[in-house]
């Protein structure tokens, strides 16, 4: 008989996560709810936002409850239902859990998805999900960037950051990322087309903030924010007038128990810029139409997104410790089925 096994969150983590903070267990395989439906789930999202939704702190999502399987976006196969819309045998995406199995009703972020459009069903978790749009109305519909602007983008050779500044190119602007390492600044210049790659590692503010400058002497028009602390101070310092800062993330903050904070928000004033916080939770009626998009300039060869694919549920803790390492390579997602 099948089990659902299920990575529980049993104590909240202080700082980085440790493995004693989850526990992988077995249970019966869930009975589908009144007008929903389960899925097999095969494969789950892996992204910082969930080390946030693990702190018992205000959020635009609740805490996950302890006792509770871990929160992620899933794509999985509808294994049995109890409504006429959601049939076994069919593809859904939607918020579900670090599980095998999942219980879901319609409405939401649930939708059924079509496989036969792209080369892997995972590929709804990367360029055609949360994450790829996530860039999309981020930098088009929040920074609204035009033909010879300058985009800085930090984190930019993770999953967001890439697609942020592949997508600045295809707008016409100059785009500078700022990334962890010798290597992952190769590839925003090789694979990813950025106009220059700035490694932040071993480096102070004022070290960074010329280095930006150097990349950008009239400064950035747009800065595409994914990680915070020292990285952002030293962007802060190197603002155009009227500048637009989009603040997507702060990775950099996610397992600090004394959150770094950032010292020179006076240049926002200084500048007249513009810091948004930015949520792409705002833009789910619109995801059919961006998705259109990015397949587009996926088929033409003018987006790339690389995944990064772990494989199986008991190996989720050290997956998910790659997003804070750094040695994730693409879009983590992990493999379940």
């Amino acid at each position: 008989m099948a089990t659902n096994r299920r990575l529980l969150l049993v104590r909240r983590p202080h700082g980085e996560p440790v493995p004693d903070d989850f526990r992988l267990v077995e249970e019966a395989v869930p009975a589908p709810p009144r007008n929903g439906f389960v899925i097999r789930n095969h494969y789950a999202s892996l992204d910082p936002a969930q080390r946030g939704w693990m702190d018992d702190a205000p959020s635009y999502m609740p805490p996950i409850a302890l006792g509770s399987a871990v929160r992620a976006t899933t794509v999985g196969i509808v294994h049995t239902s109890d409504n006429p819309d959601f049939r076994p045998g069919q593809w859904v995406l939607g918020m579900n859990a670090l599980e095998d199995y999942s219980p879901m009703t319609p409405g939401g972020f649930t939708m059924a998805i079509d496989v036969s459009r792209v080369a892997s069903p995972s590929h709804f978790l990367s360029s055609m999900g949360a994450v790829g749009l996530t860039a999309y109305f981020g930098l088009l519909e929040v920074a609204k960037p035009e033909a010879n602007e300058t985009l800085v983008v930090s984190g930019a050779a993770g999953a967001v950051g890439s697609v942020v500044g592949q997508i600045g190119k295809i707008m016409g602007c100059r785009v500078i990322g700022i990334a962890g390492g010798a290597a992952k600044c190769r590839r925003l210049i090789k694979d990813y087309g950025f106009d220059a790659a700035i490694d932040y590692k071993g480096k102070s503010v004022p070290e960074l903030a010329a280095e930006i400058a150097l990349a950008a002497p009239a400064g950035a028009d747009i800065v595409f924010e994914n990680v915070g602390g020292n990285v952002m101070d030293a962007e802060l310092l190197n603002l155009a007038r009227k500048a637009r800062i989009v603040l997507c993330g702060l990775i950099s903050e996610y397992n600090s128990p004394d959150k770094i904070g950032i010292r020179n928000l006076w240049q926002v004033l200084a500048r007249e810029a513009v810091l948004h916080g930015y949520l792409v939770t705002d833009f789910v009626p619109r995801f059919a139409e961006a998705g259109t998009v990015m397949a587009r300039w996926m088929a033409e060869g003018k987006l790339r997104m690389d995944e990064d694919i772990q494989v199986g549920l008991e190996n989720a803790y050290p997956a998910f410790m790659r997003l804070f390492s750094g040695a994730n390579t693409g879009k983590l997602i992990l493999k379940i089925a």
